[in-house]
Order: C-alpha cells, then sequence, then structure tokens
C-alpha cells in the first residue's frame, strides 16, 4: 500500500493542508474576515455575495458550500462570523462541520457590538487557533484516501489532443491505486453524455447522468435563450474549438477510464474510490469550489489558453498541453505536456507526469496558484434575490 505524509482527521479523512479558514456567513460579513485573515499570516478568508435574501433550495446551496468547505479536510480549524440576522444560521453551520471533530468557533458582529470589536475578536481568536494548528505534526496515510477532481477552463484545441487525456491517464492511476476522482461540468458534456452514460456502473447511475443534463437544458429553455454564443466560449472558439460537441469529446477525456460509480449534486460529499461525476457548471470557480465543497483534496486543472485562477482549500495543479502557453504563462503552469503534440511525449510518460505532480503536492509541494495567492471562491446560485 503506498502512503504519504499528510494529516489524520478524527473522522478517519486525511488532509494535505492544514489552513485555518474564516467564513463569513453573508456578504456583510466579508471585510471583517478579510480584516483578519490579512492580521493572521497564513489564513484564509472566503468572501461571498451570498447568505442574505434567498430561500428554498437557494438558501440551503449556500449553507451546504460553506459547510462542505469548512469540512473539507484541508482545513484543520474554522472561525464562522455573522452579522446576526441573516438567513444561514451560524450555529447550525458551526455544528455541520464541527462533526467533523475539528476545532470551531463562531460568533457575530451585531452582538460584540460591531465591526473594530469583532476584528480584534477574531484576531485573537485565530491566533490562538493558528499556533495550535501549527503545532500538529503529519502522520503516515494511505494514499487510497486521496481524492481528486479534474477540471478544465480556457480550452482549445490543445486540450482534447494533449492535457486532457494525460490527466486521463492520471486519473486512471489514482483509482488503481484506490483514490477517487470527480469530474464536474455537465454544461461541457452535453452532446457527449451517451458515452459517459454508457460507463455508469449501473442503470440508476446512467439515469440520474441523463437526468441532471435533462435538467440543465429545460433550465436553459425556461429562460428562453440558447447556450450557444456562451459556450464554447469567444477564447474557445479562437483556440480552434468549433462546437459543443467537440468541446465534449475533449472534456471527458480528463477522467481516464474507470467506469462511474454515482452521480452526486453540487457540493455533496465525494465517496471514497472510484470515479464520480458531479452535477455543476462549466464557470471554473464555481465548479472547483463545489468540488472543494465535496472534499476533493486537489484539483488538476487543464487549460490550452491560460488561467490564472486557483482556489482557497484546495491546490490547483495547472496542465497545459500549449507549448505557447507555457513559455508565455509559465509563471502560472505547474505541469507541461506540449511534448505529445510533436511526438516527443508519450500518453504514458505524460500522464505519469501528471500522476507524479498530484503525489508531490499530496506530500506538501506548493503549486504555482498557492504560491501566487490565489484563493478564488464563489457558490453556484440556482433561485433569485428576494
Amino acid at each position: 500500500m503506498r502512503t504519504i505524509e499528510a494529516y489524520a482527521r478524527e473522522n478517519g479523512d486525511i488532509g494535505i493542508r492544514n489552513h485555518l479558514l474564516i467564513i463569513p456567513t453573508v456578504i456583510c460579513a466579508n471585510q471583517v474576515c478579510n480584516r483578519i485573515m490579512q492580521m493572521v499570516p497564513d489564513t484564509i478568508s472566503i468572501p461571498h455575495q451570498h447568505g442574505c435574501s434567498q430561500i428554498g433550495a437557494d438558501k440551503s446551496r449556500t449553507f451546504d458550500v460553506l459547510a462542505g468547505t469548512g469540512r473539507n479536510p484541508n482545513v484543520g480549524a474554522v472561525i464562522i462570523i455573522s452579522l446576526g440576522c441573516e438567513v444561514v444560521d451560524p450555529e447550525a453551520l458551526a455544528d455541520a462541520i464541527r462533526e467533523t471533530g475539528k476545532p470551531v468557533v463562531a460568533f457575530d458582529i451585531q452582538s460584540i457590538g460591531g465591526s473594530v470589536k469583532a476584528i480584534g475578536h477574531g484576531v485573537e481568536l485565530a491566533k490562538k487557533m493558528k499556533a495550535e494548528l501549527d503545532r500538529q505534526r503529519k502522520t503516515t496515510v494511505p494514499l487510497s484516501k486521496l481524492k481528486v477532481a479534474v477540471k478544465c477552463g480556457g480550452s482549445d484545441a490543445t486540450s482534447g489532443l494533449s492535457s486532457n487525456p494525460a490527466l486521463g491517464y492520471a486519473a486512471d492511476n489514482v483509482i488503481s491505486s484506490g483514490g477517487a476522482i470527480v469530474i464536474g461540468e455537465t454544461t461541457e458534456i452535453i452532446g457527449a453524455e451517451h458515452i459517459l452514460a454508457s460507463r455508469c456502473a449501473d442503470e440508476p447511475t446512467s439515469g440520474k447522468l441523463y437526468e441532471i443534463v435533462d435538467r440543465f437544458e429545460k433550465e436553459i429553455e425556461r429562460m428562453g435563450t440558447d447556450m450557444r454564443g456562451g459556450n464554447p466560449s469567444p477564447g474557445n472558439i479562437a483556440g480552434g474549438l468549433t462546437t459543443i460537441e467537440e468541446k465534449s469529446l475533449g472534456c471527458i477525456s480528463k477522467c481516464g477510464t474507470a467506469p462511474i460509480q454515482g452521480v452526486i449534486e453540487y457540493a455533496e460529499s465525494i465517496p471514497e474510490g472510484g470515479l464520480y461525476f458531479m452535477d455543476s457548471p462549466g464557470n471554473d470557480i464555481e465548479c472547483v469550489s463545489g468540488m472543494a465543497a465535496g472534499g476533493a483534496h486537489i484539483v488538476c486543472f487543464t487549460t490550452g489558453r491560460g488561467t490564472p485562477t486557483g482556489a482557497a482549500v484546495v491546490p490547483v495543479i495547472k496542465i497545459t498541453g500549449n507549448p505557447r502557453t507555457y513559455k508565455t504563462m509559465e509563471d502560472n503552469m505547474d505541469v507541461d505536456v506540449s511534448g505529445m503534440l510533436n511526438g516527443e511525449l508519450g500518453l504514458e510518460q505524460a500522464g505519469n507526469r501528471i500522476w507524479d505532480e498530484i503525489v508531490e503536492v499530496a506530500e506538501g509541494k506548493w503549486t504555482k496558484a498557492e504560491v501566487l495567492g490565489h484563493q478564488e471562491f464563489s457558490i453556484n446560485r440556482i433561485g433569485p434575490s428576494l
């Protein structure tokens, strides 16, 4: 059994990072959380636009993403800061995260006496909790506990020819080692959903896959619009992609060849071992935030045209198969597989290059996005604001 050095969590999870996360329950608490993050080094805040004027499933989604991000095994402790009158219940949020066994503290700005007092209180809390996290040590844990999300963005003609199939090879390595792979982007399997459905482990799973594609297409129809014009994006088209189907066929190759064991909802917990599909938008930040809330440890992100984005609590490995992009955006790219285009690099070599990077990042190597401080976070909404 292959092992790595990581943090063993009380609930049996492993963490490859040990973040102190500061969660605002509502947009009104963003600035207090950001100021605490600025004053206590190596903490992470996740400002967002939600938490108030939401109802029903839309309100539940905000709660689930915030709770899931706090529950992510890369997070060692959490501070929750509310305003005091929003629809997201801070105590319920704290309880949902506390189930994992990690320390969680919550307080609200109105009760404590305003922003200045809230910042001062939060800084003191953060210093104490961060010092406790810094005393924790890694232990030897099985690599089979690893959950890796695969994502593509800023795709061009090289994505389907090199970086996506190379990532697919690495994804097969993750699964054969006992780990889990999650792929998402419902919008970007359209036209190729029948191929993924044929790979599902059973009929209920293939039925759920068709159901989420149908649900998305009906929502687009309800809005009286057509997704063409937004997907493929203008950048995709400039990069040589001509149709949604062509983009989808390249997109799905990044999840490898294993059977799909289950289809899960946005931000739903990712099971251990095997390949799973998460119903999520193609939008980079919203998709990755949902995967992080589901418990992914790492995101492998292929890009042809290049993108600098990262994620709040999950290291994002950038992979490109475009030699020009690697040269012009080397500051942002972690793995170059562009040698596949001229025969210098075979599929197995390229896939193993990504697999080696996954293991090194799991053992603590920082990605370029982490070095640059990228901590993007965004919640996908499904309802109107009141």
